[in-house]
């Protein structure tokens, strides 16, 4: 965050938990490592990790019990400025040393619940303003390797804000590789040394559905609570989601021609993801 204000990229207000004092915002909780690891938690042996993805929404006339969420969370996280968003974007991007070998854009239609989360129905786009974020951020930090920014257009200015940044491959790489930015066979190239046989550019109006995590989207709707984000009704989701479905029938892995894969994408993600829901 230091860094996008340094190179005058718009953020949201930024801190660790435990060093936030009294906000009079709506802020959001979330965790700044959601893979935690001995090499961010000292209590942690070298064998062991957990994944910690909670996103809690605070609005600005509510306190927080800064112990029983770092206790939680088992980490101290961040807590954030929210943004009242027209929209949420993704910018993904593989870099060699500080210079640009692609990128991509896709706009987050829906997220793994109706509060946000990871985008389970997204559409590429092209716009020179988010490219121009995304790029003086991974200049700056003479990024290697692949990047993926997550930035809100925040509904009073018309700013694309960063609100969070992931050094790996984004849950949403699907709609990239629909789109023709195959980054999995870029990334390959530039590992093997061979960065001048990648071809970057993409088809701009593709959109991709995770379907378990349109389950999930819709599951969130009955689970999920936010003081600060309206919960959309039910039955209006579930006709958006179909009709959506029927108009754009592109899906992460769903494929008449391979269809094990989708076979045992759902054996796994039912019994965990829609449980985690329901628990």
């Amino acid at each position: 965050m230091d860094i996008a204000e340094r190179t005058e990229v718009p953020v949201p207000e930024t801190r660790l938990l435990d060093e936030a004092t009294e906000w009079d915002v709506d802020r959001v909780v979330k965790s700044r490592y959601n893979l935690l690891v001995d090499e961010y938690i000292d209590s942690y042996e070298p064998s062991e990790s957990s994944i910690v993805k909670s996103v809690q929404h605070v609005p600005s006339n509510e306190s927080l019990n800064i112990a029983t969420t770092c206790e939680a969370m088992d980490h101290v996280p961040i807590v954030q400025e929210y943004i009242d968003g027209t929209d949420e974007y993704v910018f993904g991007a593989l870099y060699d040393h500080g210079e640009p070998l692609a990128t991509f854009q896709h706009r987050q239609i829906r997220g793994d619940s109706y509060t946000g989360g990871g985008g389970v129905y997204r559409e590429s786009v092209e716009i020179p303003s988010l490219e121009a974020v995304g790029r003086a951020v991974l200049d700056e930090l003479e990024w290697h390797g692949l990047a993926c920014i997550e930035y809100i257009e925040d509904a009073a200015t018309g700013e694309f804000k960063l609100v969070e940044i992931n050094p790996r491959m984004w849950q949403s790489l699907a709609c990239a590789a629909a789109s023709g930015a195959d980054f999995p066979y870029w990334y390959w190239l530039q590992v093997i040394g061979n960065s001048d046989s990648i071809e970057p550019g993409y088809e701009v109006g593709v959109g991709t559905h995770y379907m378990i995590g349109e389950l999930e989207y819709l599951t969130s709707i009955v689970r999920d609570d936010s003081s600060i984000v309206g919960r959309p009704p039910l039955s209006a989701a579930i006709k958006e989601v179909l009709l959506s479905c029927f108009e754009m029938p592109n899906f992460d892995y769903c494929h008449v021609d391979d269809p094990l894969p989708t076979v045992r994408l759902a054996r796994s993600e039912v019994s965990h993801g829609i449980r985690r829901r329901m628990t």
